[in-house]
């Protein structure tokens, strides 16, 4: 990256994270999920998606993933009526927090950033551009149908990914897999907790490699699942999320 592109991220860091220090804006960020069924990490790329990563790490750092839930699970066998099929996960912050959401985020479009959704990308959900707040999504297998101009969203402008799991892809698999209703996970799996993993555990780490916890029987039922106005992808909504 640029010089000048490197400013332009530190600017944005420090604006959406007050108190910031422009020298102290890390390129990458770890971020360790432990849900009922396992734990998993990914790395998000403040360089290249400086305003949804620094827009996923407020609710990181404000707890609000905390008792939240992956509530859906998009497959293929669930997806008989769409002409373009995908296949995620889709996670969201505690119901109980909902009420204190942030506002939206510009969409930040692959084709300036140039992630793509591949397998184990983290990208946000949304409805129209720029209304991405809390919920994200993983997905499974290569989605290119969910980059700029891809067929999946109605108006072409895709989604806003914005880095990948670097550890725990056999427990968002396993997630992947729980049952459903529909597209629905029933019950819910519930996040125990997201934290930032630093520097020098990711680094000895992957000592930390995902623990899976051996039956969904733990897993617990949340409140119902957002509409569908923020879930990627959603056949009732009129523009589709990923």
């Amino acid at each position: 990256m640029s010089a000048r592109g490197l400013i332009g991220v530190a600017a944005a860091l420090t604006v959406l994270l007050p108190g910031l220090r422009a020298q102290d804006v890390p390129q990458t960020v770890r971020v360790r999920f432990e849900t009922a069924l396992g734990a998993f990490e990914v790395e998000v790329d403040a360089a290249r998606a400086p305003v949804t990563t620094a827009n996923f790490l407020k609710y990181v750092d404000g707890g609000f993933y905390d008792g939240g839930r992956v509530h859906r699970s998009a497959r293929l066998e669930t997806q008989a009526a769409r002409a373009v099929k995908i296949e995620v996960i889709q996670a969201g912050i505690n119901p109980a927090r909902e009420r204190d959401e942030l506002p939206p985020i510009p969409l930040e479009r692959t084709s300036v950033t140039g992630l793509l959704h591949k397998d184990g990308v983290i990208s946000m959900a949304r409805s129209g551009p720029d209304s991405a707040t809390s919920d994200f999504f993983i997905c499974i297998g290569d989605q290119p149908s969910l980059d700029f101009g891809g067929a999946r969203n109605l108006d072409g402008q895709g989604f806003a990914a914005f880095g990948r799991v670097v550890s725990g892809m056999d427990v968002v698999r396993a997630i992947h897999k729980a049952p459903a209703e529909g597209e629905n996970l029933s019950p819910p799996i519930r996040i125990l907790s997201a934290r930032r993993v630093n520097a020098a555990a990711a680094s000895n780490g992957n000592s930390r490699r995902s623990t899976r916890r051996p039956s969904p029987g733990c897993a617990t039922t949340m409140h119902s699942p957002r509409s569908s106005a923020s879930r990627p992808g959603s056949p009732s909504s009129s523009s589709t999320q990923g």
